[in-house]
């Protein structure tokens, strides 16, 4: 069999290499136009947590990806392939002076180790007037090192990559089996989505080795250590295509962070990135079949993600995976 997976960020890498596990006789090759550093995923921080607002086609199968993402992510942890992966545990806190529900999820307060209330004594570790709070202890995935060495792996195993502009999906009918759409925002276009939205963020990577702990609090006002420096972000531009880095968003994150923790005041900047995250509700993981000129093409969705393709794609890759057994299993039957 011959399968194809278009896009190479991490929903498209976990799904090649789900499909390399579950498939081990099938031929599996990736396209993409962008890779590694060029990709949406290579400007999240990483931190497993999924937002309240994540949605899959059911609230069943919305937490089944949810779980098996953590579980997938918690295995990477506990080889020796982690730090080479840039996977690690980490701990943080929540805070907010606003609304109780905003420092609870109700996904992950199960799935989590720790998820707990924060304590009177916690809710002043920062500057500011915090009445709720939660402590966690979750997963990071530091992209820059994840998906280089799950290129590596895909390889190793006999993947194939190939770097290619496509203009439709149906330019690949008659050479695949089997086409998985991992595209991301490029599904807009590729697919005709308009349920799909960009929503821009911007990050500032920062040195700072002495932060080891993650800190949310309002205003999507995030700090999270890495492999790779210390992350502070952000902001949610929704329908916004702009990938330039704006001067006064870099002030605001930079204003917040610092005033929930000032010890980053003067931490030097290491870089500062955007990304469009690739927004849809619901998620499409889901069969396709697009009926083409030239006979049919089997397609398998898994996009849409938003700012959780890190924390959810091997949740998804999963789901896909067993989408594209049951297509082959539905055409070897015809």
């Amino acid at each position: 069999m011959n399968i194809c997976v278009v896009g190479a960020g991490v929903v498209g890498l976990t799904t090649a290499l789900e499909l390399q596990r579950e498939m081990r006789n099938a031929n599996v090759t990736v396209l993409a136009d962008r890779f590694e550093q060029d990709t949406c995923s290579d400007v999240a921080a990483g931190l497993f947590r999924p937002g309240t607002s994540f949605s899959g086609p059911t609230e069943e199968i919305t937490r089944k990806w949810i779980s098996d993402a953590y579980n997938h992510w918690d295995e990477i942890r506990k080889t020796e392939h982690s730090a080479r992966a840039g996977v690690c545990q980490l701990s943080g806190y929540i805070f907010s002076s606003r609304d109780p529900a905003i420092v609870r999820n109700h996904y992950i307060e199960k799935v989590l180790p720790v998820y707990r209330a924060a304590t009177e004594q916690e809710l002043q570790l920062c500057p500011g007037d915090w009445k709720y709070g939660s402590f966690f202890t979750t997963i990071l995935t530091e992209c820059r090192l994840f998906q280089p060495w799950a290129t590596e792996r895909f390889l190793d195993n006999g993947g194939r990559i190939v770097t290619v502009a496509l203009n439709s999906l149906q330019e690949l009918r008659g050479t695949y089996d089997v086409v998985v759409n991992c595209t991301g925002l490029g599904a807009k276009r590729l697919c005709n989505d308009h349920k799909l939205v960009p929503i821009r963020g911007q990050v500032i990577k920062v040195r700072a080795s002495w932060v080891k702990t993650a800190f949310y609090a309002d205003y999507d006002t995030y700090i999270i250590p890495g492999f790779q420096g210390v992350t502070l972000g952000g902001c949610r531009n929704f329908d916004s295509y702009n990938t330039e880095v704006s001067r006064h968003d870099s002030a605001a994150i930079r204003e917040r962070c610092e005033a929930l923790l000032p010890s980053l005041k003067g931490a030097p900047v290491v870089r500062e990135s955007v990304g469009l995250r690739p927004h849809r509700d619901p998620v499409r993981v889901e069969i396709e079949l697009q009926r083409t000129s030239n006979g049919n093409l089997r397609v398998v969705h898994n996009y849409g993600h938003g700012g959780y393709g890190v924390t959810t794609a091997p949740g998804t890759a999963k789901y896909a995976a067993q989408l594209v057994r049951q297509t082959l299993q539905a055409n070897s039957k015809l």
